[in-house]
């Protein structure tokens, strides 16, 4: 894909931090956009924005925990864009608590989002994509699908998931030139993106269980993660954008994803334990220094 000038591109997870920047970055390059989320109100405020800028912009309000939700996105993108060019799974969440008195409940409700809201969208969109020449699916996994923290067990696993899940489908749908020959089908690229910490929402809006061993109260773990994040929401946008352009597979986002998955490729047995004992270094770093 040379250019984004009139492509049709789905965002979900758009209401807020790197769906919002993605929305914002396609937008800017001539893409037309259908961008969904959960939250109504910051929706419609983010589709206004895009709209009054000058970008073709639909917006839907759509729960990607919900199938028939994903495929009513896939019906209107098919029906108001003629099809989709570029897919972005990006809709996420996020729970802190230990494994051993985490609420199942919430457990299940991150992963109907983080994973089988990815598996909705690939499955609910592929048909047009194949349609397409040069289509692209992003889904968005992090670099805890290589290394894992204590009390993000669940969120690990969602990531480790969608890195698997993305790894399979890529397979699935590489382009086979007699498989176009005889069903008039396009191969469609995967991307995988693991990003690290990006400046944006996920833990403000996380679910937390006991955090004791992390951190002293909720506000000290958002402010612990808002020093710690090194990367913005654009950055990470502008990241993605750029993979798409460039054909990539796999793309690592910040230097702590860097980090992390060079430990895993190193030492995988003991890739999770030197990375905690960083995180740890690190919070403990920011407790003796003043924030700002």
């Amino acid at each position: 894909m040379a250019s984004f000038n009139g492509k049709a591109v789905v965002i979900t997870g758009a209401a807020s931090g790197i769906g919002e920047a993605l929305a914002q970055a396609f937008g800017a390059q001539g893409a037309r956009l259908l961008i969904a989320d959960v939250d109504a109100e910051r929706l419609t405020a983010v589709a206004t924005s895009l709209q009054q800028r000058g970008y073709t912009c639909l917006a839907q309000v759509c729960d990607v925990s919900q199938a028939a939700a994903v495929d009513a996105l896939a019906e209107r993108a098919l029906r108001e864009l003629g099809g989709t060019d570029v897919l972005i799974n990006n809709a996420g969440v996020a729970m802190v608590a230990p494994v051993q008195s985490l609420s199942l409940h919430d457990a299940r409700w991150l992963m109907d989002i983080n994973f089988w809201g990815v598996v909705y969208g690939c499955r609910a969109f592929t048909a047009q994509l194949q349609s397409r020449p040069g289509s692209v699916i992003v889904n968005l996994s992090s670099v805890f699908a290589m290394v894992s923290l204590p009390t993000q067990s669940i969120y690990n696993a969602s990531k480790a998931a969608v890195r698997a899940f993305s790894d399979a489908l890529r397979e699935e749908l590489r382009e086979d030139v007699k498989n176009i020959a005889a069903q008039h089908a396009y191969g469609v690229r995967v991307l995988c993106v693991h990003p690290g910490g990006i400046r944006t929402r996920l833990v403000e809006q996380a679910r937390l269980g006991d955090i004791a061993a992390i951190a002293d109260s909720p506000q000290a773990l958002h402010s612990q993660f808002r020093r710690l994040a090194r990367t913005s929401a654009d950055q990470a946008a502008a990241a993605i954008v750029q993979a798409v352009l460039n054909n990539r597979t796999r793309l690592l986002i910040g230097l702590d994803a860097h980090l992390g998955d060079g430990l895993f490729r190193l030492v995988p047995a003991r890739a999770s334990a030197w990375f905690s004992a960083l995180a740890r270094w690190g919070q403990a770093r920011l407790k003796r220094r003043p924030a700002g």
